[in-house]
């Protein structure tokens, strides 16, 4: 029979194999008020990045009477919406890539080793949560934050790998890759 630590311990390294450690990251709060008879009632809205820093991530966004309310709600949402990245090297983007959601638009390039997050507020947060270390980005249009978080999102749903984009084409991660790279592929009848 088992004792009641080891229960215990098997038990804690469940709940850690189901709730990974997520970064949270607040994008924006703002202060909304609702005109009614006696006056104004505020209320609070939050937007929230979540990710685990390793190629998945997820936003949301919650509206309550008290900021940390708003906050939780927001996380909690953040966290049902998780999409899962592909990023090349564990650091960058496979591809550049756009997105667009309402007026605003954002354009996102991967980036050599070094260059760090040039992105501007609700972009860099969605990277950090991300994991990502090098990309340039743009933001064109709105610089609302929920349509550049949107926008941003959209982009990051259309990213694919090689390995996906090779598997669809019946053809090598190598062929692939090595054409992204911008080397020209040489035939033995070339060197002749």
């Amino acid at each position: 029979m088992a004792h009641p630590q080891q229960n215990d311990k098997r038990n804690q390294g469940r709940e850690d194999r189901e709730e990974p450690e997520f970064m949270e990251r607040l994008v924006g709060i703002n202060r909304v008020a609702k005109t009614v008879k006696g006056g104004r009632r505020m209320a609070f809205a939050a937007l929230m990045v979540v990710g685990d820093g390793k190629g998945r991530v997820g936003f949301g966004s919650g509206k309550a009477k008290e900021v940390p309310e708003a906050i939780r709600k927001a996380t909690e949402q953040a966290k049902r919406n998780i999409i899962r990245v592909p990023l090349r090297e564990g650091r960058t983007l496979h591809h550049d890539v756009k997105g667009r959601h309402g007026a605003g638009r954002v354009f996102m390039r991967s980036a050599p080793q070094g260059t760090g997050i040039i992105a501007g507020g609700p972009m860099r947060a969605v990277f950090e949560a991300v994991g990502v270390q090098d990309v340039v980005a743009k933001a064109i249009g709105s610089n609302n934050p929920y349509s550049m978080v949107n926008a941003t999102f959209e982009g990051l749903k259309n990213i694919q790998s090689p390995r996906h984009i090779a598997s669809r084409r019946n053809k090598k991660v190598a062929d692939i890759v090595s054409n992204r790279e911008g080397k020209p592929e040489v035939d033995a009848t070339d060197e002749a």
